[in-house]
């Protein structure tokens, strides 16, 4: 199998899995079928939450045994398993935190693993380009899943067939990474032998000493924001009479074909720079979001804008959590990087669900906007260090 067919058949085995995700963005209708509220999603995901940050955490220790890939393989097959038990769920109770256990340890191996094995496939001025292209095949997987769930609503289906066959998506993802692995361990070879991915105390706190730390805090923030626009959008949408699949489907094209662009794109001369404009557009789109009310019009372009902040300087800030980490460390900064990824997705919901029956969706939206400015801030203020450095670098 040559490098570029290996290259392909990976970013399709992500695709196919990262629907998983998207089918978070449809818990509060499926439970809603059970008698749940807003509040029960977010303990759901919580639990995944849980289930997520322990995984991620010794993801290198098992991939140390198994091979990289190869557990990437087994994580789909949790996934499925995952998937298959929401769609069975008939009440509240041990079949749903089974559910979400596994679905917390599937995606967080995926998330954690997958970058990794694209370090060894690709050198590392070419980074961003690659995981923009990972990212696409994410983005395209866990946007569209709700517009599948939708098409199936419509179709007189139910969310829960929705899960079904997502699920079986993620079997076939599974046998695909099974395949893959002799073909990834070829084509690694070039870079080296495989470094150890075991996550310790120690690497945390040298990762944290490290420029690292802050792509590590801003991808918490930015996990939390995206959580909260888009884990209920089914809620805000019906309160405000609109259709959620608009959004999503509004959303995902704007990331993918703005990631496609961001593939030619390096990150320029000053990468913090560019992360803070895309995320301060991320901070408009939210405020935006708060005053639009039942317009259609307008809630296209706060899917089309939240595109574009957060959808762009993700891959971005994932790349410079590699380029800053130490290199001996970069397998450990990506797992960690992911963990505080996975501590905003499935930690802030329980925040959200909370806010959402307790206090209302607004002011849930007034938190998520503060965060969002909160991180771009960070960002700017990196940004200009960085280039007084420079600067500073050159009149020397």
């Amino acid at each position: 199998m040559s490098r570029s067919t290996t290259l392909f058949l990976f970013y399709l085995a992500n695709f196919l899995q990262a629907g998983a995700y998207g089918l978070t963005f449809m818990l509060p209708r499926l439970f809603e079928g059970l008698s749940a509220d807003e509040k029960v999603v977010g303990l759901m995901l919580f639990v995944t939450a849980i289930s997520t940050l322990l995984t991620v955490y010794y993801a290198g220790h098992l991939s140390d045994r198994l091979g990289r890939v190869r557990t990437l393989g087994i994580a789909c097959l949790l996934i499925a398993i995952s998937l298959t038990s929401y769609g069975l769920a008939e009440s509240v109770g041990a079949l749903l935190v089974l559910a979400s256990i596994s679905l917390g340890a599937g995606w967080g191996l995926t998330y954690a693993l997958a970058p990794i094995v694209l370090t060894r496939l690709v050198p590392s001025e070419e980074r961003v380009r690659f995981f923009a292209l990972l990212s696409v095949a994410v983005m395209a997987g866990f946007g569209l899943s709700p517009v599948l769930a939708s098409v199936l609503e419509n179709a007189s289906f139910t969310v829960n067939d929705a899960f079904y066959l997502t699920g079986a998506l993620c079997l076939i993802a599974a046998l695909m990474f099974f395949a893959l692995v002799a073909p990834v361990h070829r084509h690694s070879q070039a870079a080296g032998n495989e470094t150890r991915s075991s996550l310790s105390l120690s690497a945390v706190a040298a990762i944290m000493r490290s420029p690292a730390r802050l792509p590590v805090v801003m991808v918490c923030l930015g996990a939390s924001v995206f959580a909260g626009m888009n884990n209920f959008q089914t809620v805000f949408a019906d309160e405000r009479g609109l259709d959620y699949a608009d959004y999503f489907l509004a959303y995902t094209l704007t990331v993918v074909l703005f990631r496609l662009a961001l593939a030619r794109f390096r990150g320029g001369n000053s990468p913090y720079l560019t992360i803070a404009a895309l995320q301060y557009v991320m901070f408009a789109s939210v405020v935006l979001f708060l005053g639009t009310g039942n317009d259609d019009q307008l809630y296209l372009l706060v899917a089309f804008l939240f595109g574009i902040g957060y959808g762009v300087s993700y891959p971005i800030l994932a790349a410079m959590a590699a380029n800053d980490a130490d290199e001996s460390l970069i397998p450990q900064t990506l797992q960690f990087f992911a963990l505080s990824y996975f501590v905003g997705i499935f930690g802030f919901p329980l925040i959200a669900g909370w806010m959402i029956v307790e206090t209302g969706s607004f002011a849930l939206l007034i938190l998520v906007a503060g965060l969002a400015g909160i991180e771009a801030t960070m960002a700017a203020w990196r940004g200009l260090r960085d280039r007084v450095s420079a600067g500073m670098t050159r009149s020397s």
